[in-house]
């Protein structure tokens, strides 16, 4: 089901809870989400749909992947970014890193362990920063 992308910098500033296997109806609201705001639009997290739980999805390189419970476990290459976001108004100065190693669960809640680089680890430390209720 397609969701109201919440804009509440209150309610997106609380930090998300872990997810459970209760969860998952809430990844296919956020990929039903994330399609129709392709235009303009690389990931989510459940916060931007207005439920207060780790789980996020991002465009990796034209399939949409979902984590539950995310967690960057190594990064590496600092720079500097600049990011906009549908939830909020305008762009904001972040640093982020080129080359992340992120620990999560996939959709059979088994624990991953995957390294991700340039344009798509950015994109997965924009979501994880929206669970840790970091409003960038």
């Amino acid at each position: 089901m397609i969701r109201t992308v919440m804009k509440d910098p209150i309610f997106l500033a609380q930090k998300s809870v872990p997810a459970t296997l209760q969860d998952l109806p809430v990844a296919q609201d956020l990929r039903d989400t994330l399609l129709a705001h392709r235009d303009g639009c690389v990931g989510m997290a459940a916060n931007m749909i207005g439920v207060a739980k780790r789980i996020i999805i991002f465009d990796d390189n034209g399939s949409a992947t979902v984590m539950f419970n995310p967690e960057i476990v190594k990064r590496s290459g600092a720079f500097d970014a600049e990011e906009g976001c549908l939830s909020l108004a305008g762009t904001r100065k972040v640093k982020r890193y080129r080359s992340i190693k992120v620990q999560y669960q996939n959709e059979q809640f088994q624990t991953r362990l995957k390294t991700y680089t340039g344009f798509t680890a950015q994109i997965i430390q924009h979501e994880i920063d929206h669970c840790n209720g970091v409003l960038i």
